[in-house]
């Protein structure tokens, strides 16, 4: 779910820059940043990003900026009066004192600060979100081509994964298997001494011990779970639409059998191969977190 796109646009004497980037995350967390006097952009802008994102924390993010502008000139006549009577006051001081003033020219007078007014024209906010939104799909394309870059090679990494799990839960099958006669042996040895040490015995009640003890031994349900959800994790990689919440719990279902697994093993091989599980599920349910 990482990815960052960004563009420069311009339009109506305005240029902008746009960015959109997203971080990870469990569910849609989308910001907006942007001017919030242009009407209604942070809403249309809302609307068509969701749209094409479904998982991530992403932000959007836009600067903005009035391009220099010669506008119109006006005349200022209030300014203009409010000089000339300034003028006026001033040259009729400079005769009462006998002092000589070079003649004002009209260059000298509009130069003066107020008396030319640069009128620039109202924004037309509409026309500016319509120009801002237009440039849109562009960019979300830009950002979703990088989270589908990043997404390929993630692919190939969660398949390298379940492989592996589907490895080490082979070789966990092969190990109960070469234990079962050896299981069997031990629970035999261990009815022999209790009926050694025992006059008299409850034939249902040690069925069902045997029977518990036989179930805590067993981990083929184990295996059998955990090849099933092998299967079920390389269907959802293989689906296309966005699987990320179902890896996910997924990956909670990966970690219960491989922790039932080391609980049952009774066995040094076994137990250690339950703990390489428990490692690559850890790796992929930090992945999984990378998913949409």
């Amino acid at each position: 779910m990482t990815g960052f796109a960004s563009l420069k646009g311009a339009a109506m004497g305005f240029s902008w820059v746009a960015e959109l980037r997203s971080v990870n995350s469990k569910g849609l967390d989308l910001r907006i940043r942007v001017p919030d006097w242009i009407d209604g952009l942070e809403a249309a802008l809302r609307t068509a990003i969701g749209k094409s994102v479904n998982r991530g924390s992403a932000t959007f993010s836009l600067r903005i900026q009035r391009d220099e502008e010669e506008g119109v000139l006006s005349l200022n006549p209030a300014q203009l009066s409010n000089v000339l009577d300034a003028l006026g006051t001033v040259e009729q001081e400079a005769m009462d004192r006998g002092l000589s003033l070079a003649p004002s020219k009209a260059s000298d007078i509009l130069g003066l600060r107020g008396v030319l007014d640069v009128a620039t024209s109202e924004t037309d906010t509409k026309a500016l979100r319509e120009a801002i939104m237009a440039d849109l799909p562009g960019l979300i394309d830009s950002f979703l081509d990088m989270r589908r870059n990043e997404g390929q090679a993630l692919d190939s990494l969660m398949k390298d994964q379940l492989k592996q799990v589907a490895t080490l839960t082979d070789s966990a099958a092969a190990i109960a298997e070469s234990r079962r006669d050896e299981t069997a042996a031990t629970l035999r040895a261990n009815l022999a001494r209790v009926l050694e040490n025992t006059d008299a015995v409850d034939e249902s009640r040690l069925a069902q011990e045997l029977a518990m003890l036989a179930v805590k031994n067993d981990v083929t349900e184990e295996i059998d779970r955990l090849r099933a959800h092998v299967t079920a994790a390389r269907d959802l990689l293989a689906n296309g639409s966005p699987v990320g919440r179902k890896l996910d719990f997924l990956m909670q279902e990966f970690n219960r059998e491989a922790n039932t697994l080391c609980s049952k093993s009774q066995s040094v091989d076994l137990t250690a191969i339950g703990l390489d599980l428990k490692a690559v599920i850890d790796q992929m349910r930090e992945q999984v977190q990378n998913v949409e």
